[in-house]
Order: C-alpha cells, then structure tokens, then sequence
C-alpha cells in the first residue's frame, strides 16, 4: 500500500495523475483522507471523475450499476463522498463516461453547490464563535500571548519561565487552532466554491 495526499479542483488534471500513478503500478484503492494507491502490474488505464451526492443508497446502486453496464468499474467513492473515480474495464466502451461537453462540464457545477453548502453550514458556528467571548477570545489573533492561561508566566523568569513557557506551548497551539479553524474553513469553502464555478464557466 501506498498513501499520498493531494488536493485537486480540476478533475482533468486529477485524472491524468491517477492515470500516470496507474500506468507506474499503483491502482488507486481509497480516497479517504488522501489517496491509497495498492501495487499492481503497471496499466495503461482510463480513468474518468463525476461529482455527485446521493441521499439515498438505492439511487447511489443504480448510478454505479448503470457505469457498469456501460464497461466503467467505480474503483473509489462513496454516496456521501460525492466524488466517484472511475475506471475502463471494456475496451469497446467510450473513452470519457460524459456524452458531451456540457454534461461533462456540470460535474464543476456540483462540485462548486457541495462546497457552497459546506461554507453555509459552517457560517452559524463562526457566527457563534465570534460573539462569544467565552468561546473566541478575538483578541489572541493580535496578541498570541493571550492564547496562554497560565497566571503570572510572562512575569516569571530564567528556568521558571522557560519550562511554564514549554508546558502551557502544546496546549497555546491547540487554542490557537481551535480558535482558526472554523474561519480558515469557511473561507476555504467559498473560495474552491467560487473556482469550481469559474472552472464550470470556462468548460460548458
């Protein structure tokens, strides 16, 4: 087995990454937290991407099954991923899974709906964070010192600062990230939003 992680908004580029790890012999397995490639014997392999979510797992089947009857084994993805990789399996198939340019290009479409929806769903907890004094001490973005509780630490001195400073860092830093992580989120889930609809205008 072999793991990387990689991030990708262009499904066309992802596809020829996967399709050169294919051909060096690693067969794409999981993209769960990265991709897990398994060694096999190196492939000259197609492989094509559709965005999509399913509520229920009866439509997520019978999306499956009907790639399938269509010569494309779904080789990665779930019903919640909505991610789905695909692979070639009947060398008379078509060479792309899409029928045409506009079909081929809404899965950027999809894409760009999931991530919106992501960010609004993350808005009421930064929300919350924000005018919370007791939860979001907004004050630690200007002034890290703040991010540390332990009374009277920046008045210590020699040895008896040094180790108060090392014990209270760990937990400063998981404060800190605490403290970021819901508003690097959201703004991160607008802005691949926003470049998965540009990539949608540029590809219909």
């Amino acid at each position: 087995m072999m793991w990387r992680l990689k991030f990708f908004l262009d499904f066309e580029k992802e596809e020829k990454w996967l399709e050169e790890m294919a051909w060096k012999g690693y067969q794409l397995e999981s993209t769960t937290f990265g991709y897990t490639f398994r060694y096999t014997e190196p492939e000259d392999a197609t492989i094509k991407i559709d965005h999509r979510v399913f509520s229920r797992k009866s439509d997520f089947i019978n999306y499956c099954t009907l790639f399938e009857d269509s010569g494309w084994e779904h080789i990665a993805g779930n019903r919640w991923s909505g991610t789905h990789y695909f692979k070639k399996v009947n060398e008379e198939s078509e060479d792309d899974i899409f029928s045409d340019q506009m079909s081929r290009a809404g899965k950027y479409k999809r894409l760009s709906k999931t991530f919106l929806e992501l960010a609004i769903c993350y808005l009421p907890i930064l929300f919350l964070f924000m005018y919370s004094s007791n939860t979001m001490n907004l004050g630690a973005f200007v002034n890290p010192k703040e991010l540390y509780l332990t009374p009277g630490l920046w008045d210590k001195q020699g040895v008896s600062f040094l180790w108060s400073f090392l014990f209270e860092t760990p937990f400063a830093l998981m404060r800190g990230l605490f403290l970021t992580f819901i508003p690097i989120s959201t703004c991160m889930f607008f802005v691949c939003s926003y470049k998965a609809n540009r990539l949608y205008e540029e590809r219909r």
